[in-house]
């Protein structure tokens, strides 16, 4: 199975070396960033399959980096975090065409189901796209 390459964006340093170590022991590829400027120049330089994006973070929001996402990388895939509450966010992720939105806390073991879904929806969209 090909390894799938994850970035996960989040404002929490903790949260990010524990999803990283978690998601690598099941042989996801993950790099980290901590804030949407930073993951929209980390994206220009650097392909990946699967973003996960916190809704909330200082700086650029994460709805205002899935709209950037959206103009600039469309084949990948983007699964909003969303905490506090915030179940709106990720309703309002999936309108911008972000692919699903996971509450915190969740298991990792949903989150890894949802990022191998969410890979097979964009290679799946490739393919089709390359057959026309």
């Amino acid at each position: 199975m090909t390894q799938i390459r994850v970035l996960v964006v989040d404002d929490e340093p903790d949260f990010l070396k524990l999803i990283k170590r978690r998601l690598t022991k099941r042989n996801v590829h993950v790099d980290t960033e901590t804030n949407g400027e930073a993951a929209l120049a980390f994206l220009g330089e650097n392909p990946v399959d699967v973003i996960i994006l916190d809704v909330r973070m200082p700086g650029l929001s994460g709805i205002d980096t899935l709209k950037e996402i959206r103009k600039r990388f469309r084949d990948t895939e983007v699964i909003m975090l969303t905490g506090h509450g915030s179940l709106q966010s990720g309703i309002e992720g999936i309108s911008l065409g972000a692919y699903d939105y996971i509450l915190k806390p969740f298991s990792i073991d949903n989150l890894l189901g949802r990022i191998r879904a969410a890979f097979e929806h964009a290679r799946l969209r490739i393919e089709r796209r390359g057959r026309q």
